[in-house]
């Protein structure tokens, strides 16, 4: 029997990738997507998630918009990375269709409460969606929260913090203590996720779906060479739905996980006690590695099901 899953996301170049790994898959059921500010305002995530879904022949997967700002915070968005479309580089055509009506808490609310099993969440931008549903229904027929975000020793929105915990911190923190069983799928997992010139070949090889993914590819590309000097980029979310889709590809320590919303230098950053020092309950399964040639093995596979 497939996983019930709901992909909450901010496309983004990496949760395109992820969305069309997991529609790929059948390991999963994707019962809907759902939408974030973050790799650019809400308007634009929610536009890329139906223009990808229509790529792939999947107007059948509900879209909902949701927070379109941060708890507290001011809306920053991520437009250095991913253009000022979110999801610079391959042309898409405009999305055939609207987003539902229904705001995406109440979505997620109404999906989860009808799934016959608990549903598996997969966030790959920042936690305001998941934040705002875990206040009002705590965890209710939720199996697990498989989360991209945070890292154990490194930054991308700054040197402390990712950015996806940086945009929210205080939806950060409130999810890692909702009592909801979390896996935290950092930059120090994700960054193992590296794509090659090799790999972009091999996906160009597998057809048109295979050549889009491989254009998205090259635009992530470009920042992830002139910042860390990488022939290629992490392919961040996508992590993250493997984790869900073939459990074991990363491997994860149980850890206390605290975020910091008080430093102007720190915030955000996801303070995570892997050698119990605090001796804190720990709140997370964290992530500390990755099987690479499995991972990029899976994605390839699927992105040539899709053609």
């Amino acid at each position: 029997m497939s996983i019930p899953i709901i992909l909450d996301c901010d496309p983004g170049h990496d949760d395109a990738i992820a969305l069309l790994l997991a529609i790929a898959s059948p390991e999963v059921e994707v019962l809907g997507v759902t939408t974030v500010h973050g790799n650019q305002t809400l308007a634009k995530t929610t536009a890329n998630a139906l223009r990808v879904l229509d790529l792939a022949g999947r107007s059948d997967i509900a879209v909902a918009a949701g927070a379109e700002r941060p708890l507290v915070r001011e809306l920053t968005v991520a437009s250095h990375v991913h253009g000022e479309s979110g999801l610079d580089g391959p042309a898409l055509p405009p999305a055939n269709r609207a987003p539902l009506g229904e705001n995406a808490v109440d979505f997620m609310l109404r999906t989860i409460a009808a799934s016959p099993v608990p549903v598996t969440l997969v966030p790959t931008g920042p936690l305001t969606n998941i934040a705002l549903l875990l206040e009002r229904a705590g965890g209710a027929n939720v199996e697990r929260i498989v989360l991209m975000g945070g890292a154990i020793a490194e930054g991308n929105m700054t040197p402390a913090a990712e950015f996806n915990i940086w945009a929210d911190p205080e939806a950060a923190q409130a999810v890692l203590h909702a009592g909801v069983d979390t896996t935290m799928i950092g930059l120090d997992v994700t960054h193992r996720a590296l794509t090659t010139p090799a790999l972009q070949e091999q996906l160009r090889s597998t057809g048109a779906t295979g050549v889009f993914v491989a254009d998205l590819v090259d635009f992530f590309t470009v920042y992830h060479r002139e910042t860390y000097g990488w022939d290629g980029a992490p392919i961040h979310d996508a992590v993250a739905v493997a984790e869900v889709i073939r459990p074991g590809l990363v491997t994860t320590v149980e850890r206390n996980v605290e975020v910091e919303l008080e430093s102007d230098l720190c915030r955000g950053r996801t303070v995570v006690d892997r050698w119990s020092r605090t001796h804190r309950e720990p709140n997370a399964r964290v992530g500390i590695d990755l099987d690479s040639a499995a991972f990029f093995d899976l994605l390839v596979e699927r992105i040539a099901r899709l053609g």
